[in-house]
């Protein structure tokens, strides 16, 4: 593959800044001597906030976790000076180290500090193709030179908390380099180091997912499905879990032979699995109900109702013929809220429940063979092999199927009844609008009350009540997604020393938000990012426009037609099939183009302004 490109070269004199490995400063070629522990401490936790303001009370704690001396404030001042006489040379236009009303501030350019590089590489790898995006993650990857900061410096538990994060930015990146090279052929080029990172991370899903990918396509097809059975036994053990939706479908894409683009094919035909892996193919009909989700009443009770027939499908009376569609913003809860509903709905369906995803583990869309497939072995048949065959079985049988996750009409269309017992849920993005008849209901945004629940759920009641103020301001920077606010209660509950405060106040900053919003390998920025590469070109181009150029919250026809840069009859148009693609949300009931207001998800609309500005939301 590509090696990575030289590094910026600097000019003489200037500094160069590390923290992906031991703590280091260099001029030119010499290394800089940085002081005793307590002063690279001090210089540590500003080159991780680099650019942005670090308090004193935050200095302090990273210098004295267990309580400042009563000459804290002093001791910081000459540390500062110190530093301040380390860059002196560096100085002469613009002073690098300074103090503001809101802290210190170390000010470093993008080519001087290994971390920005590894953020604005990172950054660059969204959404282009496999080649160039393997390129640029492979240079990111190449800064790191150890744990971050050093091992010395990790006696701070700031500093420990803050490599930590780091180091799960580093792993999402490998996992994504991964990904784009076995897609590029590069069987060889990750395997063994998938295996290291796997042995050191056994329960990260997608990376052992990587892993089975890699096995499989250099021909080792009994590792592959080892891997799977050794991580299903650890997460029931550990977690009481069993393995997603989008882990179990490659488990079965492995187990039918198939392998992955640019495979080995050098290695021959895979072997046939064994007795015992064919048995494990019985996968459970439904996801578990998932114990802590809170929210979204209004809609499941409705998708209650319209399932809750007499047979006939009739519902609310729309003429759905057996078709409801859950419809919403990545990450707004869709699935969720399928899978609870379909865990109520057994006595109304007795012959079964079942869902499948219409796309792959790599968010791309299914043939349309693999799913009928999938269906066909999730029923118990060894097809059906049509989709007259599977309609003329959906059509015998009182089941109700999950399609999730749905691209586009097509996808879906032929799998859809045309009458008789069966029933399917759909969800995806967006609206759909070729399909009918279908009944469509909206999942919004969660509302307050039911995002702090979800939110206390997650992290204990009592950690809310004691900051509820600071709980408020989580779930409010989480824009009413479910999705985000998981993520923020799964790592508060990991990070059980974090106050609510500080991961509040770090939600404060838009360009940051997206990065916070990580636990383990899920990522609500990885997961726009796929929703975001399923749109057409043109789509992602208007959201972004609408996104710099219409503010924050609801905005009207005359403001889109503004930030588009066309008349309003043409934004009318935009606008609209913004909403049909599941980008823009609009009322509830029937008003004119004129006076609706629309408005963009707010995470959506945070991504979507990094992208269009050509800085994906900083990291």
């Amino acid at each position: 593959m590509p090696r990575p490109s030289a590094p910026p070269t600097a000019s003489p004199g200037t500094l160069r800044f590390s923290v992906l490995g031991p703590l280091t400063v260099h001029r030119d070629d010499r290394a800089l001597p940085l002081g005793p522990l307590k002063q690279r401490v001090v210089l540590a936790t500003l080159l991780g906030s680099a650019n942005s303001p670090v308090s004193v009370d935050a200095l302090t704690d990273a210098v004295w976790p267990e309580g400042p001396p009563r000459t804290a404030r002093k001791n910081l001042q000459v540390y500062v000076s110190s530093l301040r006489a380390l860059f002196a040379e560096d100085d002469r236009d613009r002073p690098r180290l300074v103090h503001t009303g809101a802290g210190y501030v170390l000010r470093v350019a993008e080519d001087e500090l290994d971390l920005q590089r590894f953020r604005a590489l990172v950054r660059a790898a969204e959404g282009q193709p496999h080649r160039p995006a393997a390129r640029l993650l492979r240079q990111a990857l190449d800064l790191w030179q150890g744990p971050p900061f050093g091992e010395d410096l990790r006696q701070s538990p700031r500093l420990a908390e803050e490599a930590e994060r780091l180091e799960l930015r580093h792993l999402t990146a490998y996992e994504t380099w991964a990904e784009a090279e076995l897609a590029l052929g590069g069987v060889s080029a990750v395997v063994e180091g998938l295996r290291d990172l796997v042995e050191r991370h056994p329960l990260r899903e997608r990376l052992r997912s990587t892993w089975m990918c890699a096995l499989s396509g250099s021909g080792r097809q009994a590792e592959a499905l080892a891997a799977y059975d050794e991580y299903r036994q650890l997460l029931a053990r550990e977690l009481g879990l069993e393995p997603g939706g989008a882990m179990a479908a490659r488990y079965r894409a492995i187990l039918a032979g198939d392998r992955p683009a640019g495979a080995d094919r050098s290695a021959g035909p895979p072997a046939a699995p064994d007795g015992a892996a064919r048995r494990a193919t019985s996968a459970a009909a439904l996801p578990p109900d998932p114990a802590e989700v809170t929210g979204h009443g209004p809609e499941l009770r409705d998708l209650l109702h319209l399932f809750d027939g007499d047979g006939d499908g009739d519902g609310d009376g729309d003429g759905g013929g057996g078709v409801v569609l859950l419809s919403g913003p990545a990450g707004s809860g869709k699935t969720t809220l399928a899978v609870r509903a379909a865990h109520r709905l057994g006595d109304r369906f007795p012959d079964g429940r079942l869902c499948v995803s219409l796309r792959d583990a790599d968010g791309r869309a299914r043939p349309l063979s693999a799913v009928l497939a999938e269906l066909g072995e999730r029923t118990g048949r060894t097809g059906p092999s049509s989709p007259e065959e599977w309609r003329e079985w959906l059509a015998e049988h009182r089941v109700l199927v999950i399609l999730d996750d749905v691209p586009e009409e097509r996808a879906v269309r032929p799998l859809l009844p045309s009458g008789g017992s069966g029933r399917v849920l759909l969800t995806a993005r967006g609206r759909l609008g070729g399909l009918a008849p279908v009944h469509r209901v909206e999942v919004p945004p969660l509302g307050t009350a039911e995002a702090l629940q979800l939110l206390a759920g997650l992290v204990g009641p009592s950690r809310v009540r004691a900051d509820r103020d600071a709980a408020l301001r989580i779930v409010r920077a989480c824009g009413g997604s479910p999705l985000a606010v998981r993520v923020s209660g799964m790592r508060l509950a990991v990070l059980r020393h974090l106050p609510l405060r500080e991961f509040a106040d770090r939600l404060t900053d838009p360009a940051g938000v997206l990065d916070e919003l990580t636990s383990g390998d899920v990522s609500v920025r990885h997961r726009l990012a796929r929703g975001w590469e399923a749109l057409p070109p043109e789509c992602g181009r208007d959201a972004g426009r609408l996104a710099v150029g219409t503010g924050d919250g609801p905005f009207g026809l005359t403001e889109a037609a503004e930030a588009l840069g066309c008349d309003e009859r043409h934004a009318v148009r935009v606008v609209e099939s913004l909403i049909d693609a599941g980008m823009v949300t609009s009322p509830g009931g029937e008003v004119t183009a004129h006076a609706a207001q629309y408005e963009l998800p707010h995470l959506v609309r945070l991504y979507a302004r990094g992208i269009h500005q050509g800085d994906p939301v900083p990291a």
